[in-house]
């Protein structure tokens, strides 16, 4: 609720209608179906606006979440270094620097004394000098080489607008994981047809026990056929059988000698 008594109205299209009392203006607004938004409460007199609050409270929020969407966090990076780094050493963190630099992160640089280094803290000085001097295209020396109990850092800000990956390489690389899965599963397929292939082994066994049929000749052909068969088969059964008869016939003799005695 505006509680100022005046206002500075705005028209639905821009234009400027001046100074008005705030009852005024609100009913120049009902008259024409709009509502009445104080658009500037600091501004004096107070700008307000002739608009639908709706419409403007969903363009605010659209406009919000395409600048959160474009938004990134600035992260804070830290390399270290030595007072005896060598050359290539040092070029290599010079260049990492350089790369988070470009995208946008904050780096600080830290020099580690050890033991009597910490008596030529001048060298780390001038090494964390010399670094910012290196990256000076791509950052801004925030704070000068400044000695924390036995280390010295410096703190760059990069000058580069932060780099924000594009929501289509996100998606493709989400997309690859299952083509890998697939790529796994086919040489499951190819196991079936081996146990297929190994089916047919059992039904080699009749032809060969056709065979001697005809050696016998006639009725005797016949005879043997099935004989052959069931001795065949006769080892696998054989077995379990082979066992029990002893067991039945151990309780014969028994019987048969108690007659004798009576």
């Amino acid at each position: 609720m505006i509680r100022v008594p005046q206002l500075r109205v705005v028209d639905e299209d821009g234009s400027q209608l001046g100074v008005m009392a705030t009852g005024e203006a609100m009913r120049l607004a009902q008259e024409k179906g709009y509502d009445l938004v104080e658009v500037a409460p600091m501004a004096v007199p107070p700008v307000a606006r002739l608009l639908d609050y709706g419409q403007f409270k969903y363009e605010q929020a659209r406009r919000e979440k395409e600048a959160r969407r474009h938004q990134r966090s600035v992260e804070f990076k830290e390399l270290r270094i030595a007072p005896k780094i060598g050359k290539g050493d040092f070029d290599t963190k010079v260049r990492r620097a350089i790369q988070f630099l470009e995208e946008g992160d904050r780096v600080k640089v830290t020099c580690r004394f050890r033991g009597r280094e910490l008596s030529h803290a001048y060298i780390g000085r001038d090494l964390l000098i010399k670094f910012g001097d290196l990256i000076k295209e791509h950052g801004t020396v925030e704070r000068q080489p400044l000695l924390e109990g036995k280390s010295m850092s410096i703190v760059v800000a990069s000058t580069h607008k932060p780099k924000i990956q594009p929501a289509s390489e996100r998606e493709h690389r989400s997309e690859n994981p299952p083509v890998a899965a697939k790529g796994a599963d086919a040489p499951a397929g190819d196991a079936v047809p081996l146990e297929v292939s190994a089916a047919p082994a059992e039904p080699i066994e009749g032809p060969a026990a056709s065979t001697p049929s005809p050696q016998g000749g006639g009725q005797a052909a016949a005879s043997n056929g099935p004989a052959a068969t069931m001795e065949k088969a006769g080892p696998p059964a054989s077995t379990a059988p082979a066992t029990q008869p002893p067991r039945q016939l151990s309780p014969q003799p028994v019987s048969a000698s108690r007659p004798s005695g009576e």
